[in-house]
């Protein structure tokens, strides 16, 4: 919103009595989700007006030390005192009353919140000088395609559970390591599926630490498996890390034991499925065995030392010019904008 990047966890229907099944897992998520918050919006329904679960919610965030805003939704056409005065009873102060399906209220909302969290949580200029003298790697790709193996390849020990079976690393992990005498730190994340096959609250949040990982790393290392079909959800991720404007090297795992009709498809399917990659460095590895791994880190180091490289003007001049040679920008109506 605006120039104040932020992110927003949509936590599903919190129920903290809950002691088994997918509530239970959800509720277990929503806990560690307003653990990990510099704010938590606490939205309760207008129309029905206070419940005995408000109470028990309320309960529990008083009682997690965060900074709550009281949130009535469903306002529309309702007169503030009236819509209000049931939440009172909470004790959590003067409620913000919107309508999320007419958007009455809502950017006024979100400017609150975020003008709160970051009042609250001023900047360590020491903690971003310390991080600044590593570069920064998440490696990120599907479900089991060799992540934690290949962090567990770079570190030379077990640091990361690696195990044959989808979602094994739930969490963000970020590992500081030197490798010839540059310092980097690993970040390796669970696995991204596609929205649509997200159904476990657990898998949900996994997805939102990776996309907020690629967010904080200086170079993304996208891993695809060999020994699976190059799918449209390899190709989604890899759009998002270009939208994220960050370094990008592509490892194609599990390239051992292929032969060598079946390397030359894979190496097709490529070239046809990531076209819009051909700009980044591909290594064909195996991080099980360690093949391919210098080359590939080599490619990580010019990576980052190009995204950082500061270019003349003469340089960055040439290489816009390059670039709209390349692809045109979009018009804006019936005008397209103009290198001056």
């Amino acid at each position: 919103m605006g120039e104040r990047p932020f992110l927003v966890i949509d936590t599903g229907g919190f129920e903290p009595v809950a002691k088994e099944g997918i509530m239970h897992e959800m509720a277990k998520q929503t806990r560690q989700a307003v653990a990990e918050a510099d704010m938590v919006i606490f939205i309760v329904d207008g129309r029905q007006g206070m419940t005995p679960h408000d109470k028990t919610i309320t309960d529990f965030l008083r009682k997690s030390g965060r900074q709550v805003m009281l949130v009535v939704n469903k306002a529309e056409g309702m007169r503030y005192s009236a819509v209000t005065a049931d939440f009172y009873e909470l004790g959590m102060g003067d409620p913000y009353v919107i309508s999320a399906a007419h958007g009455d209220g809502v950017m006024d909302l979100v400017e609150e919140a975020l003008n709160l969290a970051l009042a609250q949580k001023p900047v360590d200029e020491e903690v971003a000088v310390d991080l600044g003298k590593a570069i920064r790697i998440a490696i990120v790709g599907r479900p089991n395609v060799g992540k934690s193996t290949m962090v567990n390849t770079l570190l030379g020990e077990e640091r990361v559970i690696a195990f044959d079976m989808p979602g094994t690393t739930r969490d963000s992990i970020e590992i500081p390591f030197e490798r010839s005498g540059q310092q980097y730190t690993l970040i390796d994340t669970a696995g991204i599926r596609r929205r649509g096959k997200v159904f476990e609250a657990i898998e949900k949040f996994s997805v939102v630490k990776t996309l907020q990982s690629i967010s904080e790393a200086n170079v993304v290392l996208l891993l695809l498996d060999a020994q699976q079909d190059i799918s449209e959800q390899d190709a989604h991720i890899a759009g998002f890390i270009l939208e994220s404007g960050r370094a990008l090297v592509v490892g194609v795992n599990k390239w051992d034991g292929l032969t060598s009709s079946r390397r030359d498809e894979i190496k097709i399917d490529l070239d046809r499925k990531l076209d819009f990659l051909s700009f980044a460095k591909f290594h064909y590895i195996s991080a099980l065995k360690a093949t391919g791994v210098d080359q590939l880190m080599k490619s990580i180091n010019s990576a980052y030392a190009a995204a950082m490289s500061d270019l003349s003007t003469p340089k960055l001049t040439r290489a816009l010019i390059e670039a709209v040679e390349h692809q045109q920008p979009r018009r804006k109506g019936s005008i397209r904008p103009k290198l001056r």
